[in-house]
């Protein structure tokens, strides 16, 4: 049901924000296999906005090339929000041009992962950010 989290079972919620069913699918597979971990999807910057307010998830994936609002100004904004900037963001995108991934830290993302990616690292990155309690990301 929507804004409800697994908290209750301690599960640890991830908000990705991709508007291509596929990706999505591959990512939340993955994800969910390592156990404790709920993945919910947002189609676009400004649902992705709307969803990080309602549900506090502990990390945010995002691609870059999202249709509208794209991933870069869905960052800047989710970090000028007092209320979820400590919510660690990281960019997904098979966007690897030069300058790409300075963008990206620019913007606040904590961290850059290029498609296509080595699923074992992936899902040391996401339990490394999963597992920060500080929420310094």
């Amino acid at each position: 049901m929507a804004g409800e989290r697994g908290e209750a079972m301690g599960d640890k919620l991830v908000l990705y924000v991709e508007d291509d069913p596929h990706n999505f699918l591959l990512v939340k597979r993955a994800l969910e296999a390592m156990g404790g971990v709920q993945v919910q999807q947002a189609l676009d910057g400004e649902q992705g906005l709307q969803l990080i307010g309602q549900l506090h998830p502990d990390l945010v994936l995002v691609d870059i090339q999202l249709p509208g609002m794209d991933g870069l100004e869905l960052t800047r904004r989710l970090k000028a929000d007092e209320q979820v900037r400590n919510v660690p963001v990281v960019a997904l995108t098979a966007n690897v041009m030069r300058g790409e991934r300075q963008r990206a830290l620019q913007a606040g993302c904590a961290d850059f992962v290029a498609k296509p990616f080595n699923l074992g690292e992936f899902r040391k990155l996401v339990a490394a950010y999963l597992e920060d309690e500080n929420g310094d990301c």
